[in-house]
């Protein structure tokens, strides 16, 4: 099976003056479940190259397993150094789509029109499409029969609270929470900082970067309940 992974190419947090890019245990938690799986596994960014890390997300008391692995991990390091881009992805290439997140998808891959055209053309094929954190802001202006993919579905991506205890609720854009619910998903959460993963059909979101090992895993899950059965399904 093939999985794409897009990470952002946005390094600015908002007017701060500060770094953002991705989050990294939420790339290489899931990075390792879909390489420990077998997984034939693409990355790609906004720009290609090398994605820029959220310096906060490698501060020492963020450390996981999954990190340390990845820095002793030279082929993982020159693969993430080297991400393709974005635009010359296809869904028809891939069994499904996982975005990580960090604050940098707020600002590029919520608006860019390759990644929504490339999430609309695997859900529109019957493909799964997982975002977790702040990824399902990647969502936003991503369509299915004329309405937002995420509505009447169970969603769930990084809280108000959570944003509120970071202190970036009037830096970024929007609010993953406040916007998932305005496009008429039906937001669920857990406590801050707990991992909690949801699976509506082939759309898997995940709250928080507790939450990027398990919404891998759901994603393989249903990669593996649907496999067998034929490409190209337009159930919703």
């Amino acid at each position: 099976m093939k999985v794409l992974m897009v990470l952002t190419s946005h390094d600015k947090l908002g007017d701060t003056g500060r770094k953002t890019g991705f989050w990294l245990e939420e790339f290489a938690a899931p990075y390792y479940v879909f390489r420990d799986a077998g997984i034939e596994l693409t990355l790609a960014s906004v720009k290609g190259g090398q994605p820029p890390i959220d310096p906060k997300s490698d501060l020492p008391e963020n450390q996981t397993s999954a990190m340390t692995r990845f820095k002793s991990d030279p082929a993982a390091r020159k693969e993430l150094a080297s991400t393709v881009v974005l635009k010359g992805m296809r869904s028809a290439d891939f069994d499904a789509v996982f975005y990580p997140g960090g604050h940098g998808p707020m600002w590029d891959l919520a608006d860019d029109a390759d990644s929504i055209a490339l999430i609309e053309s695997f859900y529109n094929s019957g493909k799964p499409v997982a975002a977790v954190c702040h990824a399902p802001a990647a969502l936003h202006r991503a369509m299915y029969r004329g309405e937002p993919i995420v509505k009447g579905k169970r969603v769930t991506g990084f809280t108000n609270t959570e944003e509120e205890e970071v202190q970036l609720t009037h830096v970024v854009p929007f609010l993953v929470e406040d916007e998932l619910k305005r496009l008429g998903g039906l937001f669920e959460k857990a406590p801050n900082w707990e991992s909690f993963v949801i699976t509506d059909g082939r759309l898997i979101t995940g709250q928080n970067p507790s939450s990027s090992t398990a919404g891998a895993q759901a994603l393989l899950k249903l990669l593996s309940d649907t496999q067998p059965a034929a490409r190209g399904s337009s159930a919703a």
